[in-house]
């Protein structure tokens, strides 16, 4: 019985192998290319940096995290994003009815192709935000706070699209 039992584990860690990495990454084993092009930038309010920053980030993260070779253009994968938001609105207000701490929110539209399994497809908006005081401006503040929203957004990015969280 023993015997059977570590046969039946051995044979479903063997067949599983193809699918799942120590990363938490479920990519099939046929799958070998992602392309990950420009975010391209579509909110209102402009951040002439933010779309060259989460496109490396993306890169960096898929690039760091699985087996699949980055090309230009027709990827097994596709990942197309684009900033939709880019808000500053306050959070908290004082009894004097002053803005006592803001929230900048990002938004990105993800479209992402599984040319091979398209039931692995995803469409849908993610978004991240920082709170700062309102003391400071946007403009002193705006860097640190992208680089925080940037890592939650590709984080969320990554876990939605390949591994399936």
């Amino acid at each position: 019985m023993k015997r059977l039992l570590a046969i039946t584990a051995a044979a479903v860690l063997v067949l599983s192998c193809g699918i799942y990495s120590f990363t938490g990454t479920s990519i099939q084993a046929d799958v070998n290319t992602i392309t990950i092009p420009y975010v391209e930038y579509k909110a209102l309010r402009v951040n002439p940096s933010l779309s060259n920053d989460l496109t490396e980030a993306l890169q960096d993260k898929f690039r760091k995290l699985t087996r699949l070779e980055q090309v230009d253009v027709d990827g097994d994968l596709e990942l197309v994003c684009e900033v939709t938001g880019y808000d500053v609105k306050a959070t908290a207000i004082t009894a004097d009815e002053q803005a006592a701490q803001n929230r900048l929110t990002v938004t990105v539209k993800v479209e992402f192709t599984n040319r091979k399994y398209p039931e692995d497809d995803v469409s849908k908006t993610f978004s991240a935000y920082e709170d700062f005081d309102a003391t400071q401006s946007l403009d002193a503040v705006e860097s640190t706070l992208c680089e925080t929203i940037i890592e939650k957004l590709v984080e969320d990015i990554f876990n939605a699209t390949v591994a399936q969280w």
